[in-house]
């Protein structure tokens, strides 16, 4: 497409959808941009850090006494050296398994991409500059004189031999990423197994099973068939069945609690507000007798300041609400609010109490808990029944993170969402092509020709602002796009009707990875544009062998704008994520948005820590550090990189101990989904190689690559068969010999006690016992859905929560707790106006107190 400007300069796709930056003085802009960002937000943590435990500090504060970490030092930078010298034992001792994956990750790529670093500074910089000469400007950058020499498909591996280096590279770089990631497996692997098979948890002892035919869904009939497989004897069966009619009941209450609460608050802030004011308004500072004592004028004071005939002026207008109700609920009428929410919970309460009570349908899911770690496992790991889809046994998540409501709900049901929302998200990432290319032409410089002329004029004489515009710009915008559209993803998954909220988050990573690597990276790789992104998907199609020619034509002319993504990430992002700058804004308006003592005490908890929005970001850094680290600026990328995951490590370590929970518990199964993730890297890589040297006229070395595919490739499939059952279950000879369950908690209580002997090494006392942090966590937890077996809140209106609607044995008081409420008068149970239909009682309810 042209355009005509002031420069007659003509302007194609490939300028709005990526950058045209491809100077020295851009790294430098941007580099000087992210310091900027980076040193503020680091600046204004550490003073903030002492200043606001309540935020930076709020996991550690909430932690159990006996699960201890190390206090930091509250001087300006002390922090960083302590936080830093946490071993990975305190880690997985105090944050569990999935912060030992996720942190390890990061040690691991920053190791990785240390040693990439020195052999591209050291021997691949000084030939790629001596041969090559490439001048980047990626708008319309000059070729280097190799390609001036091309001129046709004439072979010239033999006098560019400096190209096997790339060839060797290629090689040594990939060994090396699979030589660390055996490694690191083979030490994960180690300690999961350890961490597990010490452990002696509900959710290690409990399987779920699923495709239980009718004649088999009782309790007793699912025990009995376990007990005579002779693995083990059985403690307990949870049939799970059809609660949707008592979850939503329970559902109602919590919403009814918190608008009853929102009702008292209100009334009691009024009546505040007017107490003050008419007791500013009845005193006489200027009577002498008041101030010498006068007894007889004192008492007369305070009958004045409550006069019985205006009691409204003390107590404050209560809040109303107005109901609807009659034939189509066309008459309305407004009621007290606290009397009317008060009975409708008061009646909830009556129906959850019989709900409780009732026999329900049962479904094909059971979760079955055995006596012992090692015959759950024998039974997870093996099939029951010959029939396919029948009996088949899964693990289990812990009974926090399961999501119930999903127990039983119809398998076809869960199927068909799981696939509709999967192709839903597909589509969806494909249709992000044009609203990104759309943004990144709205800061293009060629839009601004086009709209603002004068303005384009005025920028080619400040080169640092145009570069910032083309350059810092575009990576910012692609930066917060990574940021924004997760929380849409993990939107859709948690409504996929997945069993776990482990599940949930391992799925979220996947989506999340799936868009940030193609969005960010793919289409801009086989297509100049997002705009004519299809006709070259065609045209490939029709030949496949123009794939491996079409990325590398682009991959190169790229390597700025990656280079400045990464830097964006690392340096000038990253502190602003130790900083929770989201957490810092949104807490006055939550705050402000806050009225019950219930919901300040949820702005007290720390903010939930999901690998889901973090993880996807850094595997596409990680893979952009492997595909360009043979290129001409792969020294920079490299070097880049290594300093994102430095100080990601730093970043998160903190973060996962210190300030945010992690309510999901997935065991450390991310790392199955981040070594699936960098063999894809690795694959994209050696498939840009090929392409890069092919397009040099050097075949001979390009088909030297071509081995590393089906190697890497076949990589997936060996990690598949050796390593991933060890990551998805615990093997027999890892689980430890154990007592009781009695005795096993005595003993995780003597472990955590030893803790506290020696708290300055917290991790040595846990693992002793051979304790862990979940075995302690789940302690007393048992397989039951909540809403059979949750205490009943009473509405929590002062400064202290309330007492639960449970006594001592179990038994519910609603009536006692209903007795101590303000009378109303109920229609009667003929009447229309029945509370179920959320037609009130109107018949002599007033607004103002009895």
């Amino acid at each position: 497409m042209h355009m005509d400007t002031q420069s007659n300069e003509t302007c194609d796709y490939q300028d709005y959808v990526r950058p045209p930056s491809k100077t020295q003085k851009d790294l430098e802009v941007q580099l000087i941009l992210s310091l900027i960002l980076g040193v503020s937000a680091l600046l204004a943590f550490c003073i903030l850090r002492p200043r606001w435990p309540g935020l930076y500090s709020a996991r550690k504060r909430r932690l159990d006494t006996n699960v201890s970490l190390p206090a930091l030092p509250s001087s300006f930078c002390g922090w960083i050296p302590k936080l830093y010298r946490i071993t990975e034992e305190q880690v997985l001792a105090s944050a569990g398994l999935d912060a030992f994956v996720f942190l390890n990750f990061f040690k691991m790529s920053a190791r990785l991409f240390l040693i990439m670093a020195f052999f591209a500074v050291t021997v691949l910089w000084p030939i790629n500059y001596h041969y090559r000469h490439f001048q980047f400007n990626l708008g319309r950058g000059h070729k280097s004189p190799d390609h001036d020499r091309d001129g046709g498909h004439e072979d010239k591996s033999t006098e560019r031999t400096y190209l096997w280096s790339y060839v060797t590279f290629t090689y040594f770089f990939v060994g090396l990423a699979l030589y660390y990631i055996n490694l690191e497996t083979f030490r994960i692997i180690k300690f999961r197994q350890d961490y597990l098979g010490s452990q002696f948890t509900v959710t290690d002892r409990t399987f779920r099973l699923t495709g239980i035919p009718p004649r088999l869904r009782s309790e007793e009939k699912i025990k009995e068939l376990i007990e005579k497989l002779e693995i083990g004897l059985v403690d307990s069966v949870q049939l799970c069945r059809d609660w949707n009619e008592l979850d939503s009941l329970v559902e109602n209450r919590n919403q009814v609690l918190r608008k009853l609460e929102t009702a008292w608050a209100t009334y009691l802030r009024q009546r505040e507000y007017n107490t003050k004011t008419h007791s500013d308004s009845t005193q006489t500072p200027h009577d002498e007798r008041d101030i010498n004592g006068d007894e007889e004028a004192g008492d007369n004071t305070g009958l004045l300041a409550s006069d019985p005939n205006q009691p409204h002026l003390v107590e404050g207008e209560r809040p109303r609400v107005t109901i609807r109700y009659g034939p189509l609920k066309l008459r309305s009428r407004k009621v007290d609010a606290i009397d009317y929410y008060e009975e409708k919970l008061r009646r909830i309460d009556e129906n959850v109490i019989e709900g409780r009570k009732k026999e329900y349908q049962p479904t094909d899911m059971a979760l079955v808990t055995m006596d012992s770690v090692a015959s759950c496992q024998m039974l997870i790991q093996a099939r029951i029944d010959p029939r396919p889809g029948r009996l088949l046994t899964k693990p289990t998540p812990s009974p926090s993170d399961l999501v119930w409501k999903n127990t039983y709900a119809p398998r076809g049901v869960r199927r068909l969402k799981s696939w509709s929302i999967t192709l839903f998200i597909t589509v969806l990432t494909l249709l992000w092509i044009f609203p990104t290319a759309l943004l990144a032409s709205w800061l293009s410089i060629c839009t601004i020709k086009r709209v603002l002329p004068s303005l384009a004029h005025w920028l080619t004489r400040h080169p640092i602002l145009n570069s910032l515009l083309q350059n810092g710009l575009p990576t910012l915008v692609v930066s917060l796009l990574n940021v924004a559209v997760p929380y849409l993803y993990d939107w859709l998954s948690n409504h996929q009707g997945m069993i776990s909220q482990g599940d949930v988050e391992l799925s979220v990573i996947s989506k999340n990875y799936f868009f940030t690597f193609f969005n960010t990276f793919f289409v801009f790789a086989v297509s100049r544009t997002g705009f004519d992104f299809w006709s070259v998907l065609q045209d490939m199609l029709k030949d496949t062998s123009k794939i491996p020619a079409a990325i590398a034509a682009d991959v190169e002319n790229l390597s700025i704008f990656y280079i400045s993504f990464i830097m964006l990430q690392g340096i000038g992002l990253m502190p602003f994520r130790i900083l929770e700058v989201g957490s810092v804004f949104l807490h006055p308006i939550y705050r402000m948005m806050s009225s019950t003592p219930r919901q300040f005490a949820e702005l007290r908890k720390p903010p939930a820590f999901q690998y889901g929005f973090y993880l996807p970001t850094a595997l596409l850094v990680f893979n952009l550090c492997v595909i360009y680290s043979v290129l001409m600026w792969g020294f920079a990328i490299l070097i880049f990189g290594t300093i994102y995951f430095a100080l990601g490590y730093l970043t998160y370590k903190y973060m996962v101990l210190y300030a945010m929970d992690q309510p999901q518990h997935a065991t450390g199964g991310a790392w199955r989904i981040i070594c699936y993730r960098v063999v894809i890297g690795l694959i994209v890589f050696e498939v840009v190689m090929v392409g890069q040297i092919a397009s040099l006229a050097a075949f001979v070395q390009s088909v030297a690559v071509l081995p590393l595919i089906p190697f890497t490739i076949w990589y997936s499939y060996y990690f598949n068969r050796r390593f991933e059952p060890l990551t998805k279950y615990i093997a027999l000879r890892a689980v430890k010999k154990s007592g009781n369950q009695s005795d096993r908690e005595e003993a995780v209580e003597d472990s955590f006690e030893e803790r506290d002997e020696d708290s300055s090494e917290p991790a040595r006392g846990l693992l002793r016992r051979g304790s862990t942090l979940d075995e302690y966590k789940e302690k007393g937890l048992v397989f039951v859905n909540p809403s059979l077996v949750v205490p009943l809140q009473q509405p929590w209106i002062y400064k202290d929560p309330p007492p639960s609607l449970v006594n001592d044995e179990g038994d519910t008081d609603v009536e006692q707790a209903s007795q101590s409420r303000p009378a109303i008068i109920l229609p009667d149970a003929d009447s229309s106006l029945g509370i179920g239909d959320d037609n009130v009682w109107v018949n002599s309810v007033r607004g103002d107190r009895r």
